[in-house]
């Protein structure tokens, strides 16, 4: 049903600039005919604003699968190499925290597991905003950063991975079955905020789903019980991700978060040192401002993969899960 009505806006909207189109042509044949330069530049300055409209909602028309609209879980793990690889998360972190702040999209710091001297070992987010996870579904994958370390004292050269899963925050309207006896609980003291309270109970819930090999870290809220609804909502929204990449047509795809973090795995490279260069290894696209791609501009690489995906066939639609 989202997805016909989204369907149904994109037929309209598109009626609506081709009688925009012909009115500006219309204008400027009439301006010509009558050598009115008022008319003939009202009719160019129409013709602009439609280009620029018409290109935005060719952007747009890519987010049309089924968890496009939804709001999106984004979590990065660190690869091996302890400090480097972890320092490596921490940025790929911020850049995503980043890109939801230009968009104006909520961004909320789920979990985060310290690194061992720097950086961090994970972290996940919430973000919330229109079509989230249509935006960044395509970021799932390795990342692969070259560097000379801040943390060499020989300033030798350093190559670091991190991995990044992105997965739909679903709502209640979606029902995704979990068999109870396909998921292992087990319980800890939290090791985040919340004072004497969190340390002293074992509030933390920890899911292991035995089919999938998929596992859920919660420790946000105080309470265990409250804990243990996040992870169980967590984990539908993972398995809900899961089988939509099932049923796309790159069977690829549905092997993104399982591969290993390292050589052979990376969708993009980062490079900082000896030049300056970000490039994605699965559509070409590159930017020579490492810094800003950074700094949260990833637009240029998402909307390649996207159209990239598009041109594969890769999106389709699910009416339900069994």
């Amino acid at each position: 049903m989202r997805q016909r009505q989204s369907l149904e806006r994109a037929i309209d909207e598109f009626r609506r600039l081709q009688r925009d189109f012909d009115d500006a042509l219309t204008l400027i044949e009439l301006g010509e005919a009558e050598d009115d330069e008022a008319s003939i530049s009202e009719g160019e300055a129409s013709l602009k604003r439609i280009n620029s409209e018409a290109q935005r909602r060719s952007v747009e028309a890519m987010l049309s699968g089924e968890a496009d609209s939804m709001n999106t879980y984004i979590e990065v793990h660190a690869g091996a190499g302890g400090t480097e690889s972890q320092d490596w998360a921490s940025m790929l972190a911020r850049m995503y925290a980043r890109w939801g702040e230009r968009r104006g999209f909520k961004v909320k710091l789920i979990d985060e597991s310290q690194g061992e001297e720097a950086g961090i070992k994970s972290a996940t987010f919430e973000i919330e905003g229109e079509n989230a996870f249509g935006w960044l579904k395509t970021e799932a994958g390795v990342h692969r950063l070259v560097r000379i370390s801040p943390y060499d004292s020989n300033a030798r050269r350093h190559t670091s991975f991190a991995s990044v899963t992105v997965y739909p925050v679903i709502d209640d309207t979606i029902d995704v079955d979990i068999n109870p006896a396909d998921v292992d609980i087990s319980f800890a003291r939290s090791s985040g905020a919340g004072g004497q309270h969190v340390n002293r109970t074992e509030s933390a819930v920890r899911l292991v789903h035995k089919p999938s090999g998929i596992v859920i870290f919660a420790q946000e809220q105080r309470s265990q019980h409250q804990n243990k609804d996040i992870a169980f909502r967590r984990l539908k929204a993972r398995l809900y991700e899961m089988e939509l990449k099932k049923r796309e047509a790159k069977a690829n795809a549905d092997q993104a978060a399982k591969t290993d973090i390292g050589w052979g795995h990376q969708i993009r490279s980062y490079v900082l040192q000896p030049y300056q260069l970000v490039k994605d290894l699965r559509t070409g696209a590159t930017s020579t401002n490492p810094d800003e791609v950074l700094d949260g501009d990833i637009d240029t690489f998402v909307e390649a993969a996207l159209s990239q995906r598009i041109k594969g066939g890769g999106d389709v639609v699910i009416d339900d899960i069994d």
